[in-house]
């Protein structure tokens, strides 16, 4: 085990789908009461996820982030959101001329694509059952548009192309390469497609909150699951990855935690931190 932490001096990351919710897209009683503790302790909360920050938002209350001084790293770390003022420190978006490209590149590989303006997703095939999975657990709005490229003209931070998991694995490698160095492309999940600006990743975004308290990258304890947590676990003082994570998630962690369905977050921090004796 690495240096001893204390909360007061120590920044959190944590992934949602598959990490801090169950497969129920809950956070269940015992995590939440630990996470609550350990901020009251002094301890820093940072939502480092894929989804939206929209998608975030409900989770960020639930935890109290705004009380405590936490952030939601949105988009893949493509957006930073200071919760306690509802102010964005950092955005950045997809290269001029994107749109187009990645249309074209969709049709191509005839899969579905998908953004997000405002609290809805947008997209010319709202029945798509993926799109649909997205709606769902961003809990948003699906707007349907009649040309992908003719309504997206304003500044995008992400899309998604999203399609069946075995099929999008054999893609990857391809769409990575026509796109080129301006753009970063992996799964947060098997039917899902991420693309976002090269250079953005949970690990990079981390690094900017940790500058801003002269926190050093081991007093931070990242928790994932998924193939775009891979960075940030890596990155971490700590990098926790779950049972119920890939196993090449597994060997980019410093150890493994049970699984999003077993309070694997609170069982691994109530041992770093362990709560304080109530018969003490």
């Amino acid at each position: 085990m690495k240096k001893q932490l204390s909360p007061s001096r120590c920044l959190i990351a944590l992934d949602i789908d598959g990490t801090l919710t169950n497969s129920k897209k809950v956070i269940t009683s015992r995590t939440k009461s630990c996470l609550l503790r350990l901020q009251r302790e002094g301890a820093r909360l940072a939502l480092a996820s894929g989804r939206p920050t929209y998608g975030v938002n409900p989770l960020a209350r639930e935890l109290q982030l705004s009380e405590y001084g936490g952030y939601i790293l949105s988009y893949n770390g493509g957006k930073i959101t200071d919760c306690s003022t509802g102010k964005t420190l950092f955005r950045q978006q997809l290269p001029q001329g994107a749109i187009p490209r990645l249309t074209a590149l969709r049709d191509e590989l005839s899969l579905e694509l998908l953004t997000y303006e405002g609290t809805c997703i947008v997209t010319e095939n709202p029945e798509n059952p993926y799109v649909q999975k997205e709606a769902a657990i961003n809990q948003m709005e699906v707007r349907q548009i009649s040309s992908f490229p003719d309504y997206v003209t304003f500044p995008v931070t992400k899309c998604l192309m999203v399609g069946e998991g075995s099929y999008l694995a054999s893609v990857e490698s391809y769409a990575a390469e026509q796109l080129g160095e301006a753009f970063s492309v992996y799964r947060s999940e098997p039917y899902f497609l991420e693309i976002v600006p090269r250079g953005i990743d949970k690990a990079r975004s981390l690094e900017r909150i940790l500058h801003q308290y002269s926190l050093r990258r081991e007093e931070l304890i990242a928790f994932g699951d998924g193939f775009n947590d891979i960075s940030m676990l890596q990155y971490a003082g700590i990098g926790i990855a779950m049972d119920n994570a890939d196993e090449r998630v597994k060997r980019a962690a410093d150890r493994t935690a049970p699984s999003n369905n077993e309070d694997g977050i609170a069982r691994v921090l109530e041992v770093l931190f362990p709560p304080p004796d109530p018969s003490a």
